[in-house]
């Protein structure tokens, strides 16, 4: 008997959910992009990865179905080291700085860096371009460091991480709540960070800008089990407003126990809102460990958002911002796989 397409789209799909591995997962998820309809082109696209690689998991997987896509000979070319060598240098990379594994006075990982410890601690040998391919293919990218809030609380980080969400998710399944949704807000300006971009040699894309710092406010939430994503424009970041975006929120969800998971904003403890909230029962927020942003998904979509509408551009008018958010919003919900697969996967 002939397997079709949804059949294999849902053994892809179980494979997914019981896999610990999140070089499997990618796997999996770029052969279900494919049945799905996706081009290998777009697959790769979508992942961050090379078409040679992402044709490979393709070939793989019609040969040999889900045993194709286990490791052993590498899809996208000759593998150097072998997976415990490659989880040691992703551990050291993630964990470590150049200077902790006897590189003096060097704290940020370069790939010569990184060349010089594999072949310091493996005895091979690869060109900066092999160091830079291997590295995307582990799941790493050439990114700006960020600071973290001191003052976060490592316990109450870990009991959310460990128990609380993944209490939610149990929840979700067991049908005991009927939807999730992770809610935060942000302002975006007229026109914010200039970013790198490609452009002809010896010349500078200028910006035109009036030097005023107007901007359009936020509210946003995700549905963590379909990847919708509701947002309101706001003149304030006050109580009120917060009361019409909660508003919102029930008329998208019309029918259902809700939990919005939120951080400790002032707005949304105020007491303004507690009346709604009794009122309305099936809503129930629950709040992040403070100083945790990197606990919200909804902060990928704002940096997102940033990257792809906001940064190296200026808006002379308003509304021309909220009409770029509003089409951004717009095909972010056209295509939640998209969304899943870049902000909620390993939420």
């Amino acid at each position: 008997m002939q397997v079709t397409n949804e059949e294999e789209i849902e053994k892809l799909t179980t494979a997914m959910k019981e896999t610990d591995s999140t070089r499997m997962y990618e796997r999996y998820l770029a052969v279900r992009l494919h049945l799905e309809g996706r081009t290998l082109t777009e697959t790769a696209d979508i992942l961050g990865r090379s078409f040679p690689a992402i044709s490979g998991y393709w070939n793989a997987y019609r040969k040999q179905g889900l045993q194709g896509l286990e490791f052993g000979e590498y899809p996208g070319g000759i593998r150097k080291l072998s997976d415990e060598q490659e989880e040691r240098l992703k551990e050291t990379i993630a964990k470590q700085s150049p200077v902790d594994v006897g590189f003096e006075a060097k704290y940020t990982w370069t790939l010569r860096i990184i060349r010089a410890w594999i072949f310091r601690e493996f005895d091979e040998k690869y060109t900066l371009r092999g160091i830079s391919k291997m590295l995307n293919r582990l799941g790493f990218s050439y990114t700006k460091a960020t600071y973290t809030l001191v003052r976060a609380n490592k316990a109450e980080q870990k009991q959310f991480r460990e128990v609380t969400l993944p209490e939610l998710k149990e929840q979700l399944n067991q049908g005991e709540i009927d939807h999730l949704l992770f809610e935060d807000e942000s302002m975006i300006r007229a026109y914010l960070a200039l970013q790198y971009n490609w452009f002809p040699k010896g010349k500078q894309r200028k910006i035109p800008t009036y030097g005023e710092h107007k901007g359009a406010k936020l509210f946003a939430a995700i549905d963590y089990e379909t990847g919708r994503v509701t947002h309101r424009e706001e003149e304030k970041f006050d109580a009120a407003a917060f009361g019409r975006f909660l508003i919102d929120i029930l008329q998208a969800y019309p029918n259902g126990k809700l939990i919005m998971v939120l951080d400790n904003a002032r707005t949304h403890h105020a007491e303004e809102i507690q009346p709604f909230l009794r009122e309305n029962p099936r809503l129930h927020l629950v709040f992040l460990p403070k100083y945790s942003p990197e606990l919200n998904p909804v902060e990928g979509l704002w940096k997102w958002l940033k990257q792809d509408v906001v940064n190296n551009v200026f808006f002379h008018k308003y509304y021309v911002i909220r009409t770029h958010v509003a089409d951004f919003m717009k095909r972010v919900n056209q295509s939640p796989f998209e969304l899943i697969d870049r902000l909620l996967v390993r939420a």
